[in-house]
């Protein structure tokens, strides 16, 4: 009885653990489209480094309000996960393309960022854009993303298996680990 008691006590903190693991530091998000191809393709697994712009805590529509620890500002060029506005629920991963203050315009079709003094939006939105123009989700139909909605930087691909194959066949050794 003792051995079983200390078993489901040892289960049950390394659940915990895990989930607060997952809660606070990292996160494992799945890539449903091109929009980042070749960087990142269709069945890469990406882990997410909840930390690297400061912990969010709050939240939208949360009882308290929204705010970060130890906040970091989000770097031109990086690979951020972050919530569709639109939709919460949703998790899309974006390269930042223009930071507050940089007034972004589109010249036949092309997107250009120019520096500026001036913020164009507010001083917590950011520009994030998929490599790819096809039924991209992303700040040309979104526009800019509040900080708020801002899970992390995506580190590293950690596994990837080819969407519409067998358990066994498309998996992808030479995306296992791979930094980002």
């Amino acid at each position: 009885m003792l051995k079983t008691f200390r078993f489901l006590l040892a289960l049950a903190v390394a659940l915990l653990l895990m989930l607060v693991f997952r809660a606070l530091a990292f996160t494992i998000c799945t890539i449903e489209g091109n929009g980042l191809s070749p960087v990142l393709l269709q069945g890469d697994r990406v882990l997410v480094n909840r930390w690297s712009y400061g912990l969010r805590v709050g939240g939208n529509g949360g009882l308290f309000g929204y705010g970060r620890l130890w906040r970091r500002p989000v770097s031109r060029g990086d690979v951020v996960a972050f919530e569709n506005p639109q939709n919460p629920s949703e998790v899309l991963i974006c390269r930042c393309k223009a930071l507050p203050g940089d007034t972004v315009s589109t010249a036949d079709g092309q997107m250009m960022v120019v520096p500026s003094t001036k913020a164009c939006d507010s001083a917590d939105h950011y520009w994030m854009e998929a490599l790819g123009t096809e039924n991209a989700t992303d700040s040309r139909t979104l526009g800019f993303i509040p900080e708020q909605f801002i899970i992390g930087r995506a580190t590293m691909v950690v596994f990837s298996h080819a969407p519409a194959t067998s358990i066994l066949r498309g998996w992808r050794g030479d995306r296992l680990l791979l930094p980002l």
